[in-house]
């Protein structure tokens, strides 16, 4: 095969998790039920959160945010994976490539960042209660977003700009579902070894600054927790916290498991699995996690559905001695 710059040709070609015709429709049925839990979980918590004045707060803020990353993030790769199997076809164009590539770094890291932020949100309500209006005001907020956006766009746009430089047999084949930085560094015909050191070096720092973030804000809230005496209000920080580390640990796990997988050169069956538990299976859990162990949100999602299924009321009819109707 030639090697050349790929511009406006569609030569790449997406393996997808199995080659065998008789598990297309499972995977389909399969990555399609996901995807709509996805969606659906993740806009039921954008919707309360909206919804609700009680909801109306920098934790459920950032959460919102969170949710709608969440769905962006699985919209990046989910949907071309299932046309692909619909219409038995697995190429897909250079351009097409590098969007898909851009928006999936961008949105995972976007997400690294607002678990930081909601970490150093809860740092601040649990240690500095008194001052949490002031400080978390809306302003600093949404500084905050901001910030984890613009970060990102220009990490991503940095590889993009990268990648580009690179050449590619025509034809190329890409062991995964969807265009993942690492495959297409390794299928490349020319050198990357730039892109290589570029991308360890900012993922290490990017990873590095969330963690430290993460661990940092943890600290200080154990360390305040410890000095109180009130069992009760322990109970109730630990229990706004909960969620939050069960998605940072999910979060964090799934995407170590894919670090582990590219740096010991699994297999890419193996690989595949860890990018869909990170891609896939994270977003679809993450709306559960917070709803299930939030009574707050619970009872926001509850006020939600009943008023969008309003509920017969029923009268009493005077014709049926006193029996209820509709």
């Amino acid at each position: 095969m030639t090697a050349k710059n790929l511009t406006g040709e569609s030569p790449l070609l997406l393996l997808g998790i199995s080659d065998d015709p008789q598990l297309q429709p499972l995977l389909f049925g399969l990555f399609l039920s996901m995807y709509l839990i996805t969606g659906l979980g993740n806009m039921l918590i954008i919707l309360a959160v909206t919804s609700d004045p009680h909801l109306h707060t920098p934790m459920y803020f950032f959460l919102s945010i969170l949710s709608f990353v969440d769905i962006c993030f699985t919209s990046t790769t989910i949907p071309k994976m299932l046309v692909n199997i619909q219409t038995q076809r697995k190429d897909i164009s250079y351009p097409e490539c590098l969007t898909q590539l851009y928006f999936f770094m961008m949105f995972g890291g976007v997400n690294n960042f607002l678990l930081t932020v909601m970490a150093y949100d809860r740092f601040v309500a649990i240690c500095h209660p008194l001052n949490y209006p002031v400080i978390m005001n809306p302003h600093l907020c949404g500084l905050l977003v901001l910030a984890s956006w613009l970060v990102m766009f220009c990490v991503a746009m940095l590889h993009i700009l990268l990648l580009v430089r690179l050449t590619f047999p025509v034809g190329t084949e890409i062991p995964h579902f969807f265009c993942e930085l690492v495959q297409l560094l390794e299928v490349a015909s020319s050198d990357a070894l730039v892109n290589t050191i570029c991308l360890y070096v900012v993922t290490s720092l990017v990873c590095a600054f969330s963690a430290s973030g993460i661990l940092f804000s943890y600290r200080q809230i154990l360390s305040s927790l410890m000095k109180l005496s009130n069992t009760a209000s322990n109970h109730k920080a630990f229990s706004t916290c909960g969620s939050h580390l069960c998605v940072v640990a999910l979060f964090y796990g799934t995407g170590f498991g894919v670090y582990l997988s590219s740096a010991v050169s699994l297999s890419p069956r193996y690989r595949a699995v860890a990018l869909v538990m990170y891609s896939v299976v994270t977003p679809m859990l993450n709306p559960f996690i917070y709803s299930l162990r939030n009574q707050d949100v619970m009872g926001a999602l509850g006020r939600l559905l009943r008023r969008a299924v309003p509920c017969p009321k029923w009268i009493p009819d005077p014709k049926l001695n006193g029996h209820y109707k509709p």
